[in-house]
């Protein structure tokens, strides 16, 4: 369970967003403006935070910024929520130092995909390093070393060798690599994992073998 701290002065967005964090498992707490989320950030650090971009007292980048200059919440987590849908409002959002954003409207099954992803790829980025054998995954660097050279990977086969990693000699099944590395609003054919699987293996050579099939269930990597 994560707690999660909503800032949003929509009364209506924000039970909503409140009521599906809840069902899906989290503690979920909401302002009507930054002045009370900031009170309530002295008191306790949230897992992460929903921040909308127009608020009463304080535009929403500008929440941001400051997370990212306090020693204690530089690290936090941030998705904003946002009317503006401009690739301009966007990028403003991301270079504020955001790590994800939702446009408005958005349907809750998109919201809670979105978190779970955010939480997820958090929990991983806590572990360090991630090695097996030859085969190091860093995460503070985002780099993969096999035998100390350096292999080139794109993000979905970094995500997809750091979950055989973190879960070396258990056997993954089709749904659990999809909703962990695709996310569960992800409406692409399980063929994707193949596809990928066959490319990781090609790029990690002889090691490539270490990863075995489990006929009709899914991946292990051993």
């Amino acid at each position: 369970m994560a707690l999660i701290y909503i800032i949003e002065d929509d009364d209506n967005i924000r039970e909503i967003e409140e009521f599906a964090l809840m069902n899906a498992g989290h503690k979920a707490i909401g302002f009507s403006c930054a002045r009370d989320f900031y009170k309530k950030l002295e008191d306790v650090i949230p897992d992460l935070c929903l921040v909308d971009i127009m608020l009463p007292d304080e535009n929403g980048n500008d929440i941001v910024r400051k997370l990212r200059r306090n020693s204690d919440t530089k690290h936090l987590p941030v998705i904003m929520v946002t009317a503006k849908t401009t690739e301009l409002d966007l990028v403003k959002g991301i270079d504020a130092g955001a790590d994800d954003y939702i446009k408005k409207p958005f349907s809750v099954m998109e919201l809670i995909s979105r978190v779970k992803a955010i939480l997820r790829r958090t929990q991983v980025q806590e572990i360090k390093e991630l090695t097996l054998d030859g085969l190091v995954i860093n995460n503070e660097k985002h780099k993969v070393s096999l035998d100390g050279q350096v292999l080139e990977l794109t993000y979905k086969e970094y995500e997809l060798l750091s979950l055989f990693v973190l879960n070396k000699g258990i056997v993954l099944n089709r749904d659990t690599i999809m909703d962990q590395v695709w996310g569960t609003d992800y409406e692409g054919e399980t063929r994707t994992i193949d596809m990928h699987v066959k490319t990781l293996r090609q790029k990690l050579g002889n090691y490539g073998n270490r990863i075995k099939t489990i006929r009709n269930v899914g991946y292990v990597i051993e």
